[in-house]
């Protein structure tokens, strides 16, 4: 696909216990991707699947036009110069003081640009004297993110990269990542349980459900478009016997106080429903109705 920062088609890789089962994903020239799902639903290994770090057992990808399997090798050495990766554990030896891991980088890319980490690890508040042990984990974080952000690349694969950041400093990082993404040529996958970051920032929303692709959908269609309607059951009932929406797609999910209904056009429903409550759909409410709602 034209603009495509990363492909993947039919991504397969079995475990004992777990498989990623076909995942089909892509990225595009000026995109954020929020990448979401439950705990052990499969983001890390397709992330890991992508960067090539094991062999996969079906389908391909490629990063920048360069299949996944190469990146490993020394060929796939200056594509990797152009990816940025923030995994959601420090990868870095304990020892190392804030400034040598500065040096190392900069022996290890070539576009290393040594004043734009100093500049990034001022602005994040990290000390270059102290070691990486004595880092909390957002500050580990935030080391991470000025190595990923320090060597020009044109994409950035962030697993989780906001955890442990506090809201002050995730505003500071979504506003960085708002700058690089604004840049010809560059994109993100931002993978990430804070969905209320990818509100803020992605274009895009793919959710990862036991190793299967459960649903890729513009991010504003979820946010503006979509609503949760706040039932009893003789609403439902109502909802129902309108026709509305249809049978297929009335996906509801019942709690101690009511029922949640999905509204795939809130202001649609509010002129047929004025009397049921309809709220504005978050990321959180549509993967909760979509992995654990009901259908009629």
């Amino acid at each position: 696909m034209s603009g495509s920062l990363i492909e993947a088609r039919g991504l397969t890789k079995h475990y004992d216990g777990f498989s990623l089962e076909g995942v089909n994903l892509t990225v595009n020239e000026g995109e954020v991707v929020g990448f979401i799902g439950q705990n052990g639903a499969g983001k890390s290994t397709t992330i890991k699947a992508l960067l090539g770090l094991f062999p996969t057992d079906g389908g391909a990808s490629s990063v920048l036009g360069v299949p996944s399997d190469e990146l490993s090798r020394a060929s796939g050495a200056a594509v990797k110069e152009q990816v940025g990766v923030v995994f959601d554990a420090i990868s870095l030896p304990e020892h190392l003081k804030v400034s040598d891991v500065g040096r190392i980088y900069g022996r290890t890319y070539v576009t290393w640009d040594a004043h734009r980490f100093e500049q990034l690890t001022a602005e994040f508040g990290l000390d270059a004297k102290k070691t990486v042990k004595s880092l909390s984990r957002g500050m580990g974080m935030k080391l991470s993110l000025a190595c990923a952000l320090a060597h020009d690349a044109r994409l950035l694969i962030l697993d989780e990269a906001t955890a442990g950041l506090d809201p002050m400093a995730r505003d500071e990082v979504l506003d960085l990542l708002r700058d690089f993404v604004a840049e010809p040529g560059r994109a993100i996958l931002m993978s990430s349980h804070i969905t209320s970051d990818l509100e803020r920032i992605a274009d895009r929303i793919v959710c990862i459900d036991a190793g299967r692709i459960v649903f890729d959908l513009p991010k504003d269609v979820i946010t503006d478009e979509m609503g949760v309607a706040r039932c009893r059951v003789a609403d439902l009932e109502k909802i129902a016997a309108a026709g509305v929406i249809p049978d297929a797609e009335l996906r509801y999910l019942r709690h101690d106080y009511g029922i949640d209904v999905l509204v795939p056009d809130r202001f649609a429903f509010a002129e047929n429903f004025p009397e049921i409550p309809v709220d504005r759909m978050t990321i959180d409410d549509y993967m909760t109705l979509t992995l654990k709602g009901g259908v009629r």
